[in-house]
């Protein structure tokens, strides 16, 4: 299990998806989410918005993007570089262990 990279995994498909996702307009009123909070019926969420935000990001649209939340440039540049360390540590981690099963050959 220590092999398998979960986590760059999850955070590689969370961006390919909202990459890919089709934009919403501001305040459009159907949506699906994932929110407990919305799927409650509370109208604010600190997080509402996010996903949306990233997905318009990645279209082009930086000013739709800040519309729907201020933090989706931030968070992006923060998963990017998330992917980057782990991609960085799974490269090396599999260096080292073929250097390894070289060394016993």
């Amino acid at each position: 299990m220590n092999r398998f990279p979960a986590e760059l995994i999850f955070w590689t498909t969370a961006l390919v998806l909202l990459a890919t996702a089709e934009p919403h307009h501001h305040l459009q009123e159907h949506h699906f989410t994932f929110c407990p909070l919305a799927n409650m019926g509370i109208d604010w969420c600190p997080g509402c918005g996010l996903g949306r935000s990233v997905t318009q990001l990645f279209h082009g649209n930086l000013q739709e993007s800040f519309k729907m939340h201020w933090f989706g440039v931030p968070a992006t540049l923060i998963i990017m570089y998330r992917i980057g360390v782990l991609g960085r540590n799974q490269f090396k981690k599999n260096v080292l262990l073929k250097n390894k099963e070289n060394d016993y050959v």
